[in-house]
């Protein structure tokens, strides 16, 4: 009699599997304000790099620009993810920590551009890993809205959300779309999941 295999359950936060979760989505659903959230519900967090790195390169008058030199930008981002992942690696802690993007969003920026993909990348990406549960906050008409450093139209940021998908179900994430509701509840959503 054969035994009905029995897929992983990752509705609980265990100390011994991965603690790195990554918050994921297009730009204008709510990640940074989700992020500041759990900042002050005391747990580590982990800012984005991306605006970070497009001020920076228009101080400077760099070219690390979104729309100036996209290779550029891209490597930017993800040299900077790896960065952050290995100052939380560092500290040797085993509490969770929330990351405001993860470095296969440069990878899903790099596809999405149909910029090239070097083995190196490839290799680094999966050489770092995160959780396997990765949460996605999905597009949000109401709440989206465009600034000097996002400038996609609505049209990009459904194309976004999808590629996002994509890209981590590719490197075997389990996506976990977080409803569209007040901050409150996705933080509850979030706490209940990882049974926190």
């Amino acid at each position: 009699m054969n035994k009905k295999h029995k897929e992983p359950t990752y509705t609980h936060f265990d100390r011994e599997m991965n603690h790195f979760f990554v918050l994921t989505g297009g730009p204008g659903t709510g990640k940074t304000s989700l992020i500041e959230v759990l900042k002050q519900h005391g747990f580590q967090t982990v800012p984005e790099d991306a605006r970070r790195i497009i001020q920076e390169q228009v101080a400077m008058k760099g070219d690390g620009l979104p729309w100036a030199n996209k290779m550029h930008y891209a490597n930017l981002m993800f040299e900077a993810a790896l960065k952050s992942y290995a100052v939380q690696k560092s500290n040797g802690s085993t509490e969770p920590v929330f990351f405001d993007r993860g470095h296969l969003d440069s990878i899903c920026y790099m596809k999405m551009e149909q910029l090239p993909l070097s083995k190196q990348v490839l290799e680094q990406a999966r050489k770092y890993p995160y959780n396997k549960c990765v949460f996605i906050l999905p597009p949000w008409k109401e709440i989206y809205i465009t600034d000097a450093e996002r400038k996609q139209s609505w049209e990009e940021v459904l194309f976004t959300h999808e590629q996002m998908k994509e890209t981590y179900a590719e490197f075997n994430y389990t996506v976990i779309e977080l409803p569209k509701t007040s901050l409150k509840n996705r933080l509850r959503f979030v706490m209940d999941f990882l049974n926190l």
